[in-house]
């Protein structure tokens, strides 16, 4: 992966960031140094299968500290393998409250994201702890939340475009889209399907759909999954 730091000057940017955001008496580097490489090889994994060349250019995976949306990325990425290699809570809760604070990303480390998923723009989204599945795709002002406990469970290839919801005990099928200002809840969308709502009369439409949204962003064919 081509990075726009050295490692070890990543290893540091981020510690940085951390304790400058977070100056309590649990300063860290070292933990985030025994990770970071295990963190930048989920990312590089998930980034292999983005279509944009900001990603993924003929091949080669690109990481750049100074694009706000590869940064999204790598603070969960990394903020879950803290969790899961180290299990330092603390570091890990850090990093979640960082994504927060910088980009306005609410995804707790411990959320069930797939392997390969794009979060968007990201400002003003949430994304709570729902069943998600590959090639997801989120952009900003999203919410995914439970209703008396149920969270929604997603299939592959969903997108949820600007400032649309899915709440509750939703079962969301492969490749559906969810169109802007789309709210789903308690609803149940089979696969292939877009759902939107007609400004005109304020209902919901769903439609069977040949092409599906996430489509845009990655670089294989979603009709295969």
């Amino acid at each position: 992966m081509k990075l726009s730091l050295e490692t070890s000057e990543l290893c540091n940017y981020l510690s940085n960031q951390v304790n400058n955001f977070y100056p309590d008496k649990y300063v860290i580097k070292n933990e985030i140094n025994q990770v970071l490489d295990i963190a930048i090889s989920r990312l590089e994994f998930c980034f292999k299968h983005v279509a944009f060349h900001r990603y993924n250019n003929e091949g080669n995976t690109i990481y750049n500290h100074l694009y706000a949306d590869h940064h999204i990325m790598l603070l969960w990425f990394l903020s879950n393998v803290v969790w899961k290699e180290l299990n330092n809570i603390n570091l890990a809760s850090k990093l979640y409250y960082l994504n927060k604070t910088l980009h306005g990303v609410d995804c707790m480390y411990n959320t069930s994201m797939p392997d390969i998923f794009l979060i968007f723009h990201g400002v003003g989204t949430m994304l709570g702890k729902a069943h998600y599945d590959d090639y997801f795709v989120v952009l900003q002002g999203c919410t995914i939340g439970s209703h008396k406990g149920e969270y929604p469970k997603f299939g592959k290839g969903v997108a949820l475009a600007a400032n649309s919801s899915v709440i509750g005990n939703c079962v969301i099928g492969d490749r559906v889209s969810i169109s802007t200002r789309t709210t789903l809840f308690q609803k149940n969308i089979e696969k292939d399907q877009t759902a939107f709502i007609d400004y005109g009369n304020g209902k919901l439409n769903i439609r069977q759909s040949n092409s599906c949204f996430a489509q845009n962003y990655f670089n294989v064919d979603l009709r295969d999954i």
